[in-house]
Order: C-alpha cells, then structure tokens, then sequence
C-alpha cells in the first residue's frame, strides 16, 4: 500500500495551488495533477468496495460518478480563482445530484476554514421544504428510534454534533416548547467528523474512513426512509 503515502504530497500540491491559484502554473504542474489525482481516485474506489461491504447499493457508484471535479464554477462567484483547494466526493446509490441523505469526503489543506481543512461528512445537505416537513415529522413521530440513532456512543465520538443551517426559532406550526425544538429548529440534517491532514496521510485511512462512515448509515438510512415515505 505504498501509494496511500501520495497524500503527503498531495496536500503540498493543494498548498502550491493555493499560493499559485492561476491557469498558467497550473498548465505548468498539470502532470502532477494528474499523477495525484489518479491515486486519489484510485482510493476513492477503495474506499467504496469497502462501503459496499454495509451499503449493498453503491455497487452502482465508482470513484468517477462519485468525485467532484477539481475545477471551480466561478460564472456565479465573486472568486474567480479557477481552481479548488480541497479533492472532495459525495457518496450515495443515487449519485452526487440526487437530493438524497448520503456521504461526502473532503480532503483539504489545514489553513482552509472550510472544517479545519478536511472531514468525513453524512447526512442531508440543503432540503427543500417538503423534504424538510418530513423528516421533522419523522423525528417526532419516532422519537425514540431517532434519540437511539444520535445518541450512539461511537457515532458521538467521531461525530459529537450537527453542522449545517439552524432556525434561531420553531418552525412554525410546531409549539415553541416542544419537547424536540432544538432538532425541529435543523435546516439540514448532518454530522461531521473533522480531520486533520496526517488522518489521510496513515497508510489505513481508507479502511478508517469507511469504517467511520458504517456509523452514520443508521442516521442516512432513518433520513431517506422519511424522505421516500409516502404520505
């Protein structure tokens, strides 16, 4: 498994690109981009035979369905810097555009804000409103099943809270001393585990990683079981 040591350099290049975030040094280095980005991807795919070990049905995803590309879309951005500094992937049997519960990986340099520079992520990321109503009437309705899946031991260890968007109020329809009001007042429904760059540079942060991400189906599967709930 020497080629899991590629991420020493890896996080280097995401440095230099950083420091040098224009199309000219990038032509000039496009070799070693790709010379990374294969071994990356190489690991992506990895790290999804072993997820399908506990997720049967991502047998239909592969490292190219599931990785973002490395080129930013700046047609929207005040930034126009055209290149990201992180390689990232969303995971999940529906693929990275489906508006669906599932995992994503992000590996970034240390000095990024973004979670400290890189994470394991799972969970429903920006839900529209009809989604939103029914999880949160999932969550009551099955209350004790939800506390059962959050409160985890080992889920709370690698992933002690949520991440994402929060209503500073109740949401309306719902009593604002209802005894679920802190998880009602979620806008996404996701956990975090942030990394450091040397959690990817140990030769077994594949198997790590997918293991990590096995805690958090119970949590995937809860949320897209609500979502496909029929009424």
């Amino acid at each position: 498994m020497s080629a899991t040591y590629y991420t020493i350099r890896l996080f280097e290049f995401l440095r230099k690109v950083a420091r040098n975030n224009n199309r000219d040094w990038f032509h000039a280095h496009k070799n070693e981009y790709d010379e990374l980005r294969a071994l990356w991807m190489e690991d992506l795919d990895r790290l999804l035979a072993l997820m399908t070990a506990w997720e049967p049905r991502l047998t239909s995803q592969s490292a190219k369905s599931c990785a973002y590309r490395f080129y930013r879309d700046t047609r929207f951005s005040q930034d126009k810097s055209p290149y990201k500094t992180f390689f990232s992937a969303a995971i999940s049997p529906w693929g990275k555009k489906i508006p669906r519960a599932g995992y994503y990986l992000h590996m970034g340099i240390d000095e990024e804000n973004l979670w400290g520079g890189s994470g394991l992520y799972g969970g429903l990321w920006c839900p529209d409103a009809a989604m939103l109503r029914k999880i949160r009437n999932a969550i009551v309705d099955n209350i004790e099943e939800f506390e059962g899946i959050i409160n985890n031991r080992e889920l709370l260890r690698f992933y002690p809270d949520w991440i994402g968007d929060k209503l500073k109020k109740v949401p309306a329809g719902w009593d604002r001393d209802h005894p679920q009001a802190e998880l009602l007042k979620l806008k996404e429904y996701g956990r975090l585990h942030s990394c450091k760059e040397k959690f990817f540079t140990d030769p077994s942060w594949v198997e790590i990683a997918a293991a990590r991400f096995c805690l958090l189906k119970p949590l995937i599967d809860f949320i897209n079981y609500s979502i496909d709930e029929e009424i």
